[in-house]
């Protein structure tokens, strides 16, 4: 029997709602899903306002290395780890460091002049191309055993409102940024139906719920673990919604305009933010996917690790000020520690159909708009791997001397097959991707 007659006979008889197809259909075991080659998916972390380099940046390079203060989240993967030290951002043109560290972080291209006026005597406008990640999930959507249902997915977490240079680091090509959804109930609804209201996501939920239990007669045990783990997912999901609305900490879409973020919620935030992107990966929804904490001159406030002042005004304090160097540590070792959950979700969750874990089959890359926060210099970028996905020798730490962060961004295009030969301004792709990496 064709398996197109079959699938319809097994969805007609199983009565399986909408919400559920795109997970069930993706189970190796009912035969649907495409097995026909590895898997390959890229996640691109963000987080601002530079580093404290002497509590990040192994001392060692190679192989042994010691992990800094700021990085010991990432000790039970330090063997899939990679730190890439050297890099930098060497556009130029309009915009102050801040925005073009941002709009040219994954564009290697220029800003647009524009009207937005930020810390220099030139002001700017967007980006003036793609973003690597797009460039990657254009790539993918064009073969059809590696297109997905949506091609990349942005995720962010307490991302302002506003748009302009300092808040975006997607692009879709010049001049059109993509905006991260940083709701989580928004972002489920994107993935699993069109919901504008918290009651139509509970009936979605309870659609799941049953649609689960009716396939799990019919999958392999391998498969029985992903739908165990994808239905405490959902379950957990509808008793974060049945919450009281003050209880989310993020204005939900419905509500009124200027309704203030609650920055005290970004833990939980972040915990709803990547558990849905590690079950987007696990479903197959997409392989391309970035993950935008607040935006270049975040402000957070990070008063569940005892530190009242905002992140962009503590970036600001000289070295010599050594209490705010200690909460600057804090500060990214927390980020270092969502990186640290993100990782191990991905490892605790098999390879649908293949071997391994999905981390093994991800690379996640931790990144920043500016190498140092003080300085405001877009020298020796943060560029921190983590996971598998595109055959990069890890656990090492590499020191570059200078070199244009372009080339990197060619190597992630070459590691999914896309040997492309310039990317963003072409005088910094001269030599190629960068070698060592394999």
């Amino acid at each position: 029997m064709p398996q197109s007659k079959s699938r319809r006979e097994f969805l007609r008889g199983l009565g399986l709602a909408s919400a559920s197809l795109p997970f069930v259909l993706n189970l190796p075991s009912l035969g649907f899903a495409n097995q026909q080659a590895r898997k390959q998916r890229l996640i691109i972390m963000f987080t601002p306002n530079g580093v404290i380099p002497n509590s990040f940046w192994p001392d060692e390079e190679g192989k042994v290395f010691t992990l800094k203060e700021c990085v010991k989240p990432l000790e039970p993967f330090q063997e899939k780890t990679l730190f890439l030290h050297g890099l930098c951002d060497k556009i130029r043109g309009d915009g102050d460091n801040h925005m073009r560290g941002m709009g040219c972080l994954l564009t290697g291209s220029e800003l647009f002049p524009g009207n937005i006026q930020g810390g220099s005597h030139t002001p700017a406008g967007w980006a003036s191309g793609r973003s690597i990640d797009q460039e990657i999930k254009d790539f993918l959507q064009k073969n059809p055993s590696t297109r997905t249902r949506f091609g990349s997915l942005e995720y962010g977490v307490m991302v302002p409102e506003r748009a302009d240079t300092w808040t975006r680091m997607v692009y879709a090509g010049p001049n059109k940024p993509i905006a991260p959804i940083d709701d989580p109930y928004q972002m489920f609804s994107k993935l699993y139906g069109q919901s504008k209201d918290r009651e139509n996501l509970k009936s979605i939920l309870d659609e799941l719920q049953d649609d689960l239990k009716k396939v799990s007669a019919q999958v392999s045990a391998e498969d029985r673990k992903l739908l165990d783990e994808h239905t405490t997912f959902v379950r957990e999901m509808e008793q974060e919604l049945k919450a009281p609305a003050r209880d989310v900490g993020h204005a939900v879409p419905e509500t009124e305009p200027g309704v203030k973020h609650e920055n005290d919620s970004m833990p939980k935030l972040s915990r709803m933010q990547i558990d849905l992107l590690v079950n987007s990966l696990a479903a197959d929804f997409t392989r391309v996917a970035t993950f935008q904490f607040t935006n270049s001159v975040g402000q957070a406030k990070m008063r569940w690790l005892g530190i009242d002042e905002g992140h962009h005004e503590l970036s600001h304090s000289p070295d010599s000020d050594q209490t705010a160097v200690d909460k600057l540590i804090k500060i990214n070792k927390w980020y270092c520690e969502q990186l640290a959950y993100l990782a191990k979700r991905l490892a605790d969750t098999p390879e649908p159909g293949g071997a391994g874990s999905l981390l093994d089959n991800t690379l996640i890359i931790w990144t920043n708009e500016l190498g140092k926060g003080n300085s405001h210099t877009l020298d020796n970028i943060p560029f921190v791997l983590v996971g598998g996905g595109l055959d990069f020798q890890m656990g090492r730490s590499l020191k570059f001397k200078k070199l244009p962060h372009n080339r990197l961004l060619l190597s992630l295009a070459h590691g999914f097959g896309h040997e492309l030969k310039r990317f963003g301004n072409p005088d910094h792709c001269a030599d190629g991707p960068l070698s060592g990496l394999v």
